[in-house]
This record gives structure tokens, sequence and C-alpha cells, in this order.
């Protein structure tokens, strides 16, 4: 587990962070987040999805990247199988979190327990005289520009549903042995819904760049056939024969 803490100047002069940053620490994640100015890119290699927090009826969107809870079809300690890696993985050890002295303040973090940090690493946080070094401030400015493509794509989502273009969706997976399986829980693009906005609402949408995010969604989708590929190019034994997106009906939920 991550020990993220603030980074503070007198606890942190000496400490580092290696150039050279692997994509270990998602080596058994099958989500991971994603923000909607990533949607475009992100949409070239992996499907893209809502998904409900448990603590609470909000939406987040996620890139999938496996097909089952703890498989990573995209690492491999020699490479990572797509061009795009999503920013909230590649900022890894630096993240946000609340500033114990500061209410409600976020404030840069670092995972003090990961192996890419320590004093004897390649990047100082900290210059001689206490000042932020031009890595760090870096890092901090990444923070920043995620912290606000979150805001946006929560106001993004919120629109979705204002507009009722939510569709809820399982996965059916076939394997090879004929076993069955379905993922439940998924969200994505109601289409029929988007063709029935008003020609107002299909302006402003337009005007406010909301339809570059909602058909990069839509696009995403066939992004499943290369989990199935990739999940038939692995070592596992359970193949994947066939794979697809489903409305969840009325009927399928009482």
């Amino acid at each position: 587990m991550a020990n993220n803490v603030p980074v503070k100047s007198d606890q942190h002069k000496n400490l580092k962070v290696a150039s050279q940053r692997s994509l270990e620490h998602v080596s058994d994640q099958h989500i991971a987040p994603i923000n909607a100015l990533e949607f475009a890119q992100a949409a070239t290699s992996y499907p893209i999805i809502l998904v409900k927090e448990p603590e609470s009826s909000n939406y987040r969107s996620v890139v999938m990247l496996g097909l089952e809870a703890g498989e990573n079809l995209y690492y491999s300690k020699a490479k990572w199988d797509a061009i795009y890696v999503p920013q909230s993985v590649s900022l890894v050890p630096f993240s946000l979190g609340l500033d114990p002295e500061k209410e409600k303040t976020l404030t840069t973090c670092i995972d003090l327990d990961s192996p890419f940090v320590g004093e004897d690493k390649d990047n100082a946080l900290f210059d001689a005289d206490g000042k932020e070094t031009d890595f760090f401030k870096s890092a901090q400015e990444s923070l920043g520009r995620l912290y606000e493509s979150e805001v946006m794509t929560d106001k993004f989502i919120k629109e979705l549903e204002a507009n009722d273009l939510l569709l809820e969706l399982e996965l059916s997976i076939t394997y090879n042995n004929n076993q069955n399986k379905k993922l439940v829980g998924l969200f994505g693009i109601n289409e029929q819904k988007l063709t029935e906005l008003s020609d107002e609402k299909v302006i402003d949408f337009h005007k406010r760049g909301l339809f570059i995010p909602i058909h990069a969604m839509l696009g995403s989708a066939a992004q499943i056939n290369r989990l199935a590929q990739l999940r038939n190019q692995s070592n596992s034994k359970q193949k994947v024969s066939g794979i697809r997106f489903t409305p969840v009906t009325a009927e399928a939920k009482k």
C-alpha cells in the first residue's frame, strides 16, 4: 500500500526521485482513472467506461486494463502495450492529497514507500538552499493540471446525467471452454438519447466541446476486442472466444 505524505522542505530536503520509473505499481489493476481531456487519446487503446463509486452515487471515468480484478493486460516488465499512458498512472510517485496544516487545501504528496523514491535517486525535490527544484515544480504543475481536468470531468459526467445520456451496460464474455462471464456495474453513452437531443442542446454541446469526449467514449467500446486479443496472447489458459457490451434492460434489473 502506498505511503503518501505531503511534501515538506524541512522533512524531505534530501529526498530524490528516480528518472527511470516503471509502471509496475499498476501491474495488478484492471482499471485506471482517466479524465475527459484524455479520452480522445485513450480511446485509441482502451475501452473508456464509467463506474459508480461504492461509497456514493457518483460516477467516475476509467479505462479498462483487464477482464477481471487483478489483471492488467497492458503491463509487462518489458513494455506497456499501448502508446498512451493515463496521467493518473504516469505521475507516480506523486499525487494530490489534503494538507493537514491547511484545512480543505490540496497539496503535493509523495509515496515514501515507492521504489522510485530515496536519497540515492536522481532528481532532487529541493536544492541546497531548500528551494523547490525545476523537477519538483514540473511535477506540481502536472498535478495541478490533472486536478483541473478532474474537476472538468466531474462537470462533464454531471452533464451526461442531467441529460439522461448514461446507459448501464454489462460486458458479456465467452471463453473457449464454453464458460460465460458477465461484468456489471458499467456505464456508457446512450446513443439513442444522444440522437434525441434538441437542436438547441446540440449547438450548446458543440460550442462547449462536449461531443469530443462523448464520441471518444463511444468509439472506445471497440477496444474491448483489443482486451480480448491481449488476453488470448497472454499465458492465461482461459482464452476469449466472444466478447461484447450489451445494454442492461429494465427486466434484467428486476
